[in-house]
């Protein structure tokens, strides 16, 4: 594969790099362009303290620092920055853990909960977003870079 080609860009040569280096620098600069993209679209807050919102919602209780961490697959250090200013926008409140209370879990608070169900919605567009980003990418080959992700994720993991 000619990634130059691929990704008509002038300013690099990839030469003969390896798909999987490809790859992985291509999630990256992926990523980097998505939150720099999804930044602009919260006034309030910023994609990765929106993505801890959506992480803590996921979670079957309210999480520790640990679970958090875990979950959004970022250091202990990060995740902690991301609450304390999502805790000082008031989006997220700590409390003692019921059964052990040296643990201290994460709730988000009815300023949060008022502000997704505005950002639901105000901005339906976001459905939109998603989908105009995954054009022209049928049903098999997101579930084939879905499993490959996953598989990837797996042997970091080992390593």
């Amino acid at each position: 594969m000619n990634y130059d080609e691929a990704m008509n860009i002038s300013k690099v040569e990839f030469g003969r790099m390896p798909p999987q280096a490809f790859l992985l620098g291509l999630l990256s600069a992926f990523d980097n362009r998505y939150q720099a993209a999804a930044d602009k679209y919260f006034k309030e807050i910023t994609w990765k303290q929106f993505f801890a919102i959506i992480c803590i919602n996921l979670c079957k209780e309210a999480p520790t620092l640990n679970d958090l961490s875990e979950v959004m697959g970022s250091s202990h250090q990060n995740v902690k920055q991301i609450l304390l200013k999502l805790e000082s926008k008031g989006f997220v409140a700590m409390k003692n853990d019921e059964k052990d209370k040296r643990k201290q879990r994460f709730i988000v608070t009815e300023k949060c909960r008022e502000f997704m169900k505005e950002n639901d919605n105000q901005n339906r567009n976001s459905e939109k977003i998603i989908m105009s980003i995954f054009e022209g990418v049928d049903d098999m080959s997101l579930k084939v870079t879905i499993e490959t992700i996953i598989k990837m994720e797996r042997n970091l993991i080992r390593i």
